[in-house]
């Protein structure tokens, strides 16, 4: 297993090392973003702002404006909330195509609460134009994004864990388009839809239910914005129903999209998150079986659901 956030900068320095315009920025996150390696060999491609995300935001857009392809690294929590405005004016509304690596994203800060949880970034962000969210599900898929990102003129935000994840994608052998929903499994009881570090107990629940003769179909919605609509509408009307499930807010995510999606012609919609709560204290394990986020949670929801 390798955490996203490794595969992310593993990448970045090797793209790096034949394009000296790719430059990265951080705020004294270099450790828990393992940008160390790239700070080590390419100190004229790497920019360390201190604890000032605010900042940081601010020299990565003025790179990127001088034609640099820059991607600003730290805390998702940090870069979500104390820089936002300037994510949102800098960024988004001046298009300039930074991109954002939020580490430690969701609730991968376990213990520390609240104030390290990052579970309002999605809800926010998908409201400023022009700006692009992705959460990469593993490491392979990871690598594919980056590699895509070089080049992408619109700015993005990436959010990924801090643990190693196990592999969605046993090989390289899948395409990584922005706004393309990737089927893991087809079906026709119900839809799962996930992103992010739950694709993985998604596609496991949706094993565990075809075991007891539940057809489960099972998509894996890395992209958030532009997000795959038609993969969306087709689910609703191929299997009728459908389950959400995400490492945010119950509030304005991935479940609040796929609403919005289909609210014209609504089919029975369940929606797995994180309530309107400050999370329990745990480890990112207990945390997931806690809201019911791991594969456990998500057959008896999926269980439950085609009950009703």
């Amino acid at each position: 297993m390798i955490a996203c956030r490794k595969s992310f900068t593993d990448t970045l320095l090797e793209l790096a090392k034949k394009d000296k315009d790719i430059i990265a920025v951080t705020s004294d996150a270099r450790g828990s973003v393992t940008l160390g390696d790239f700070a080590d060999q390419l100190p004229e491609q790497f920019v360390e702002c201190g604890i000032a995300e605010q900042d940081a935001v601010g020299i990565s857009a003025g790179l990127a404006h001088s034609g640099k392809k820059v991607f600003v690294c730290g805390p998702a929590c940090f870069y979500v909330a104390r820089s936002l405005e300037q994510v949102k004016v800098d960024l988004a509304y001046s298009e300039n195509p930074v991109k954002i690596l939020g580490v430690s994203g969701g609730v991968a800060y376990g213990a520390l609460g609240a104030t390290h949880h990052s579970l309002h970034d999605i809800a926010a962000l998908r409201t400023f134009p022009g700006m692009n969210i992705v959460l990469p599900c593993d490491a392979r898929q990871t690598k594919k994004l980056v590699e895509l990102l070089v080049d992408y003129p619109q700015p993005v935000y990436v959010r990924v864990g801090r643990a190693a994840v196990p592999e969605v994608y046993e090989n390289d052998d899948f395409e990584f388009k922005m706004g393309k929903a990737n089927m893991l499994l087809d079906g026709s009881d119900l839809t799962i839809i996930a992103a992010g570090e739950t694709v993985y107990h998604a596609y496991h629940a949706g094993l565990k239910l075809k075991e007891q003769g539940i057809s489960a179909r099972v998509l894996d919605m890395s992209c958030i914005k532009p997000c795959d609509k038609e993969a969306v509408i087709k689910a609703a009307q191929d299997t009728k129903r459908i389950i959400t499930v995400e490492e945010h807010s119950m509030f304005g995510g991935l479940g609040a999209m796929v609403t919005e999606i289909i609210s014209e012609n609504p089919v029975p919609v369940r929606i797995i998150g994180i309530p309107d709560e400050n999370v329990v204290h745990g480890t990112n394990k207990e945390i997931f079986a806690h809201y019911g986020l791991d594969t456990e949670g998500i057959v008896k929801n999926a269980i439950d659901f085609l009950k009703k």
